[in-house]
């Protein structure tokens, strides 16, 4: 009995130092190396093939010195106000979720994902909601937040995050929506293009909606509040 318990204990230790190892190594490559491909990626390549659609999947690495500094606000300013302040997540935001959605059950849920949350599992992980992929989630976040400067984290995310239908990042979506590159958006455009991010595979910024057009509005107003960033 106990040599059982002790091989099982030994193959659970070999597993984590296995996990924790690769892991840690990913998180280092990527520090230098831009991620080929995310997960989301390929599970949208695959919903493709199995409706009978064309794959599609749209994507161009630029630096972040190639993004327009208006886009980087721009998502700050919709998706995290305290990006540069916090160590990965941002408390204030998750209590006041929870609160929310305390308060109004059976709407729809608000979320209190970071930039670096997002970026963790845009990179490492798959989109669906569970217990285990959230607590993996943590785990990555504390690692990219340990491991990468927080210019490096918004870089990834701005060339990773799913932007439409098959399109990936910020310059593929410029390219598709304003025939531009992504250093030369403005503010509006970036403010316009950010307000699509919760739902991309819904929302297109050529045709903005009443409501896309009233969440560009706020987020113009809430760059204005953040100002600048200094990475």
């Amino acid at each position: 009995m106990w040599k059982a318990i002790k091989r099982v204990q030994k193959w659970v230790l070999y597993i984590f130092l296995a996990f924790t190892g690769t892991s840690t190594f990913c998180a280092i490559l990527y520090k230098f190396v831009n991620p080929p491909v995310t997960p989301l990626m390929v599970i949208r390549l695959g919903e493709q093939n199995f409706s009978g659609q064309a794959l599609k999947l749209k994507k161009d690495w630029v630096s972040i010195d190639s993004i327009s500094t208006s886009l980087q606000l721009a998502v700050v300013a919709s998706e995290d106000n305290r990006f540069l302040e916090h160590s990965g997540f941002d408390l204030d935001a998750i209590d006041k979720a929870q609160e929310y959605n305390s308060e109004h059950q059976g709407k729809k849920i608000r979320g209190a994902s970071t930039i670096s949350q997002q970026t963790a599992k845009n990179v490492f992980l798959w989109p669906q909601r569970s217990w285990v992929r959230k607590g993996l989630e943590v785990y990555f976040t504390f690692l990219i937040e340990f491991l990468w400067s927080k210019k490096r984290i918004m870089e990834v995310y701005l060339n990773v995050i799913e932007t439409g239908k098959g399109i990936y990042g910020a310059e593929a979506a410029s390219r598709t929506y304003f025939n531009k590159h992504a250093y030369t958006l403005t503010r509006s455009e970036s403010a316009l293009l950010a307000s699509i991010l919760p739902n991309p595979q819904k929302w297109d910024p050529r045709f903005p909606t009443r409501y896309i057009q009233s969440r560009q509005e706020w987020i113009l107003w809430n760059m204005e509040n953040i100002g600048k960033l200094e990475y």
